[in-house]
């Protein structure tokens, strides 16, 4: 048996490049606006009324087209159309933007408060200990510390004053206003 070899007959070549370029025109026939969410509409039909002229970008035809407004909004006591709006989809992006910047702003001013009420907190903690300290070295007790090999020493008069001088400095660096940053 012989292999038959399948030809398109000489007819069909044409006729289907017909088809495509009939296709391709329908294609080419077609309305793009951008509507009121941003995004570009592609249509056989005209856009609604509803549609600015600015936001027709293709008509049949080729080129923009202008869209007679309905009567209502050609009247006289009609008020006049902005003339540069923003796309509203920007508006948009616009307002997400601001509203993360105004979230990341408000989560930075609680974290900074979180901070400064904690260096606070800290701050009245070593203001106590310390009055409290600089009280018993003040009122004649005897006091005692513990040296490098863990042994229990008296403190003298020398001693005494010396630690007296360190609580002083910690009470005036911690027990009056937070300092302000420069």
């Amino acid at each position: 048996m012989s292999k038959a070899t399948f030809h398109s007959p000489s007819w069909r070549n044409p006729v289907l490049m017909g088809i495509s370029l009939a296709f391709s025109t329908v294609a080419m026939a077609q309305w793009q606006w951008v509507d009121a969410t941003g995004r570009k509409v592609f249509s056989d039909t005209p856009p609604p009324a509803s549609i600015p002229d600015k936001n027709v970008l293709k008509q049949p035809g080729g080129g923009r087209i202008t869209i007679p407004a309905p009567a209502a909004e050609t009247a006289p006591a009609a008020a006049p159309a902005p003339t540069a709006a923003p796309a509203p989809q920007i508006a948009t992006r616009d307002t997400e933007l601001e509203a993360k910047k105004k979230q990341a702003e408000q989560a930075e001013e609680a974290r900074k408060k979180a901070d400064m009420e904690r260096v606070a907190k800290g701050r009245a903690d070593n203001c106590e200990r310390a009055r409290k300290a600089k009280i018993t070295m003040e009122s004649g007790v005897r006091l005692a510390t513990t040296n490098a090999k863990g042994e229990r020493e008296i403190m003298d008069d020398k001693a005494k004053a010396s630690e007296s001088q360190r609580m002083d400095g910690v009470i005036r660096d911690n027990c009056g206003p937070l300092p302000t940053a420069k």
